[in-house]
């Protein structure tokens, strides 16, 4: 498959098929990595100990390939890497639906899960690239101007690589429903409040002096919508 082709849907496992409202659930993988790029981070779910335990993640994508990192003294990332199930999570709001009835109040939204069992990344060269993937996830620009991992850096930090071979993509979209016993409510209002998060405006850490500029890759974000969006580094 080149380049240009289009990518295979994702295909239904026994985790991944609808239970509910199938209508909201896509098989389309481009979906799928919109919503993995757009999230700034993503929550991991594990069982540890005995006990599951979900945890809020840092991550980046680079084409079927999920990145997950932390320190090599996590018990939670210790127990992925040691081949435990996860259940990765990304989801976006974008807004809250008002219906004239509570039970049709709800949400317009974007979540994707991706099931599976993680790889560890050992490798120096792609461990570097996993981490300039991450990087640039969250805070693009960011891998050119401040200073790289060294070798110490690199030797205490996990990365984690998680196939997107078994994924489920969920939305929903439009204004509520009506039922027709809230036909009739003519003084009832319902809608869609929309919702996006933004940046602020940048401060500065206590130890820089005056002078020193914020980089046009931090302010170039201020004010903007605060989506991730995964910059490729050059090959």
């Amino acid at each position: 498959m080149t380049a240009s082709s289009p990518r295979p849907p994702l295909f239904p496992t026994p985790r991944t098929t609808p239970t509910r409202k199938p209508q909201r659930y896509t098989n389309d993988r481009e979906a799928l990595y919109d919503i993995l790029d757009s999230a700034l981070y993503c929550h991991v779910g594990l069982v540890l100990n005995g006990s599951p335990v979900v945890l809020p993640t840092a991550h980046g994508r680079d084409g079927d390939a999920l990145y997950l990192h932390g320190s090599t003294g996590s018990g939670n990332l210790r127990a992925a890497a040691a081949g435990t199930d996860l259940c990765v999570t990304a989801s976006l709001l974008d807004g809250i639906v008002y219906a004239r009835s509570l039970n049709n109040h709800s949400m317009n939204y974007r979540s994707a899960v991706v099931h599976g069992r993680a790889v560890p990344v050992t490798d120096e060269e792609r461990k570097t690239h996993a981490l300039r993937v991450l990087s640039e996830h969250l805070a693009p620009g960011s891998w050119n101007y401040a200073r790289v991992p060294d070798r110490k850096e690199l030797a205490a930090t996990q990365v984690l690589a998680l196939d997107l071979a078994e994924a489920s993509v969920k939305t929903r979209t439009g204004g509520p429903s009506l039922d027709v016993a809230d036909r009739d409510a003519h003084t009832t209002w319902a809608g869609v409040l929309p919702m996006r998060t933004v940046f602020g405006a940048p401060v500065p850490a206590d130890y820089v002096p005056e002078g020193i500029t914020v980089p046009e890759h931090v302010s170039a974000r201020a004010s903007g919508p605060a989506t991730g969006r995964t910059v490729r580094p050059p090959s």
